[in-house]
């Protein structure tokens, strides 16, 4: 058995401790096979090993200690043993593998989460969310395991989900389905698009519900927002939203964000502002804090939402400056109403009539401090209070005025 970019000694270490630990099979799933094929028979790009997922029927502890046993505390590290369903993390000559027993699981209610069980590697497989992930290579047999046919699919670029009621149990798969999309160059099989679009349609959303607008089932709502981030940190975001679009399935987040022109233009500015782009995309919905709220968003950023509504109020208000304004009058402006300053970032993204002055007011003019300090003024005779503030900052704005 090879594997792309593992070193051919690591796992013969693997398969010796594996015998030794009374393993019966010990296989390498999901994206590294995946990917391994992808690269091997169709010359897609290799981009490094990624972390190593390892299924096993027998005891991960065991095997670990196996491997320790074997190499020496030197070469394996950082081991970890989580317990659940006998987890294992742990670093093999600089590469981390992961080990868990096989189980299998069904979901009480769709949109829960799965009751686990212990299982082998087959119903492992089936749990997994499309063919193409659902495949595995047997490090003792050296068997490639394709129950699915993913390899098939894998020829044909297409994701195909494991069962029927795949989106119906777990509706986060479409969302997966968008990073793999966007990633990889797939489409959904007619098949699969004919799920998600039944799921979304029938879905009992309960914060469509005018009697409970802020509720969501909470393990999905988490899960959903996981794999939002995941969509945001690492994956070709414009092409990923484009396929969440095509395929009708906003309404699984907001049914306003279906048709949100403005997206990829919020998303690009908070990308270069440096800011989190979930809140940027949420930005679009009438209630973006709302929305924040039911996907289970930090704290904070749910903060900066409620604010950018505000905000968005205020500038069409006849308290806010002119567009033309000096820079100390818009900052006096801003900081008086005590935006937050990722708020006002936030609504320079949507590229209102005054988003100059606010880039420059996030950008610059509230770096700028005042050209004598707290101390100086002291030594002049002031004493410590209102007064001073009062003063550094008509000192600060002054030199504002001047720097225009």
């Amino acid at each position: 058995m090879n594997l792309t970019g593992v070193p051919s000694s690591l796992l013969a270490e693997l398969r010796s401790a594996a015998v030794g630990a009374g393993v019966k099979r010990l296989a390498i799933v999901g994206g590294a096979v995946r990917d391994g094929l992808l690269h091997e028979r169709y010359g897609r790009v290799w981009t490094g090993v990624p972390d190593l997922d390892w299924i096993l029927e027998g005891d991960a502890m065991r095997l670990a200690a196996e491997l320790v046993k074997r190499c020496g505390e030197q070469r394996v590290t950082e081991l970890q043993n989580y317990g659940s369903f006998g987890t294992v993390a742990l670093q093999l000559d600089g590469i981390a593998l992961d080990f868990a027993m096989a189980r299998k699981e069904t979901y009480p209610m769709p949109g829960e989460n799965p009751v686990v069980e212990p299982g082998s590697l087959d119903s492992d497989l089936v749990r997994r969310d499309f063919t193409i992930n659902a495949m595995a290579q047997d490090l003792l047999s050296g068997q490639l395991i394709d129950p699915h046919r993913g390899q098939q699919d894998l020829a044909e670029r297409r994701l195909v989900f494991l069962h029927d009621e795949s989106v119906s149990d777990d509706p986060t798969r479409v969302i997966r389905a968008s990073r793999y999309a966007a990633r990889l160059g797939f489409v959904l099989s007619p098949e699969a698009l004919q799920q998600v679009t039944a799921t979304v349609r029938r879905w009992p959303w309960s914060w469509q519900l005018h009697d409970a607008p802020d509720q969501a089932p909470p393990a999905l709502a988490n899960r959903l927002r996981m794999e939002l981030d995941r969509l945001f940190a690492g994956e070709p975001w414009a092409l990923a939203l484009d396929c969440l679009e095509e395929w009708q399935a906003m309404a699984l987040l907001d049914p306003s964000l279906q048709h949100d022109r403005g997206r990829n233009r919020r998303i690009a500015w908070a990308q270069r502002l440096g800011l989190p782009l979930l809140p940027a995309w949420l930005a679009g919905a009438p209630d973006p804090e709302a929305v924040a709220r039911r996907l289970g968003v930090p704290g904070q950023q749910q903060r900066w939402l409620k604010q950018l509504l505000q905000l968005q109020d205020w500038l069409v208000s006849t308290d806010a400056p002119d567009v033309h304004a000096a820079p100390d009058v818009w900052t006096a402006a801003l900081e008086n109403q005590g935006w937050m300053p990722e708020t006002v970032a936030f609504m320079v993204c949507s590229q209102p009539p005054q988003w100059k002055p606010l880039l420059r007011w996030w950008g610059r003019w509230r770096h700028l401090k005042s050209p004598r300090s707290a101390r100086d003024l002291i030594a002049d005779g002031w004493s410590s209070g209102p007064a001073l503030g009062n003063e550094l900052q008509r000192l600060r704005l002054e030199a504002l005025k001047r720097s225009r």
